[in-house]
């Protein structure tokens, strides 16, 4: 059953989602195309099941939707505002202080610098 969320709730999921890195990879690749679990396991060096688990997670977040097609099913960004959104914060540049630690507890140290990410 589809409900309203409050926008407090659609914040946390919006951050959850994109917390990931193998979410944040998915979504990218769906801003460019709709794409298919395989073909996105395969792009993504992934496993099938690992991106299946991460799509679950998106479509339950409201961000992607699945459509079947036949024996596949194509999963896209669930709405065209959501996209231009997406690819605004995608395409906004954000000052960054280099010599900042990573407020990451879970990355090693230096993780952050160089422009590689965590």
């Amino acid at each position: 059953m589809l409900t309203i969320a409050s926008r407090l709730d659609v914040m946390n999921r919006l951050g959850r989602a994109m917390a990931d890195p193998t979410r944040s990879r998915i979504l990218l690749s769906l801003l460019d195309a709709p794409g298919y679990p395989a073909k996105l396991a395969r792009e993504l060096e992934l496993t099938r099941t690992n991106v299946s688990n991460h799509l679950a997670c998106l479509r339950d977040c409201g961000i992607v939707v699945a459509e079947p097609e036949g024996r596949q099913t194509r999963y896209e960004i669930a709405d065209p505002h959501l996209t231009a959104a997406l690819n605004a914060l995608v395409e906004t540049t954000l000052a960054v202080d280099e010599g900042a630690a990573c407020l990451d507890p879970a990355c090693p140290e230096g993780c952050c610098t160089s422009g590689q990410t965590p």
